[in-house]
């Protein structure tokens, strides 16, 4: 097995099914990378490690694995719900096949997660939402902008003419409301500058954050870093990056505040994740950037459009955060994905990883 998972093709490694194998004892001995992938962690974490440290009690069955490992009973089971020390789970279709190999007794999972399709179809989804709001936003922003340019000028010409400074305050409020109305179609239309890509360790973006929501002295919030050291430099737009974290940490923050949610928390956590696709494009490596807190969660009436503009649930919220955080998002050809339920959020940003020499080349 170890023979075939180095040859130079390194086939094993390319499928989209995560390979796990387990010896007679249930230690691992071999995860390919789409196993690594659903484990969370590297060969050094897996290899001779139990397979049961990685799962809440009662995961997988111990006398079912036992019996197939000494009478050869292989079986498959769809739709099981694998949930992990960590309290993450994942769906999947799990085959366990009872291997010989140099006259040793070995398990191969083969474990497709199918909520990984499931999720693709929703990105989809979300994707075509976020791009026919932005367009019916562009379109009524330019029907408001031309006649507000018109009214704006007709008051400052008016003025102009006015002898009364008395009445100046009224053309001085048309000139200040029509301002304050243009501003408001400009964030609606959220960012359009392409991102100015730079190569950076994204940590220091969250560093900043982190920094910035830790000097807000109204904010108890305790924030929690959970980072993966090994993430590589990545090339993006670190003010871009780093607005995206902003948008989607005050609205946490906002969440936890008008819950007043008992020792609020959040968390940020910095993973790579192999083999992924995102809108519609395959990237071995992939940095993965959680924000989760222990907040009330996402209302139902608003989960399905969290990142409409104007779709909000706070008291004072504008609704534009989470758009724009899309947006800014979208522009690195990443994505942004959302697990609520009462007592936790989650965002997860995912950013893909090129390689330098593909990109100095």
């Amino acid at each position: 097995m170890h023979g075939t998972a180095h040859t130079p093709y390194n086939l094993l490694d390319n499928l989209n099914t995560a390979l796990v194998m387990i010896d007679d004892q249930l230690n691992i001995v071999y995860a390919n990378h789409s196993g690594e992938a659903l484990f969370e962690t590297g060969v050094k974490q897996l290899y001779g490690h139990p397979l049961y440290d990685f799962f809440l009690p009662g995961a997988i069955q111990q006398s079912r694995l036992k019996a197939a490992m000494r009478r050869g009973e292989d079986f498959t089971e769809n739709e099981v719900r694998l949930v992990f020390k960590d309290n993450r789970f994942v769906m999947a279709d799990l085959t366990v096949t009872n291997l010989q190999i140099e006259s040793r007794a070995r398990l191969l999972f083969e474990v497709r997660q199918i909520d990984q399709q499931k999720r693709i179809s929703k990105e989809n989804l979300q994707n075509a939402q976020h791009y026919a709001a932005r367009e019916l936003v562009r379109g009524l922003a330019h029907e408001i902008k031309n006649p507000l340019g018109g009214i704006r000028g007709a008051a400052q010409l008016l003025e102009k003419e006015l002898n009364n400074e008395g009445l100046k305050e009224f053309t001085q409020m048309i000139i200040e409301q029509s301002d304050r109305l243009r501003a408001l179609v400009d964030r609606l239309l959220g960012p359009n500058a392409l991102p100015r890509l730079q190569w950076s360790n994204l940590h220091q973006a969250l560093e900043k954050v982190r920094t910035l929501m830790q000097a807000d002295s109204d904010n108890p919030i305790t924030i929690v870093r959970d980072y993966d050291p090994s993430i590589p430099d990545v090339h993006v737009d670190q003010d871009m990056v780093q607005q995206a974290v902003l948008n989607i940490i005050r609205n946490s923050i906002q969440a936890l505040t008008e819950a007043n949610t008992p020792a609020p928390r959040i968390r940020l956590q910095t993973r790579v994740e192999r083999q992924m696709t995102i809108q519609g494009k395959r990237y071995p490596l992939v940095a993965k950037v959680a924000i989760e807190d222990n907040g009330p969660g996402i209302p139902d009436e608003i989960k399905d459009t969290l990142f409409y503009p104007m779709v909000s649930s706070k008291t004072q919220g504008s609704g534009l955060g989470l758009s724009i955080a899309q947006t800014l998002i979208n522009h690195h050809g990443g994505r942004i994905d959302v697990d609520s339920h009462a007592g936790h959020t989650e965002f997860v940003l995912y950013l893909p990883i090129d390689r330098k020499e593909s990109i100095d080349e």
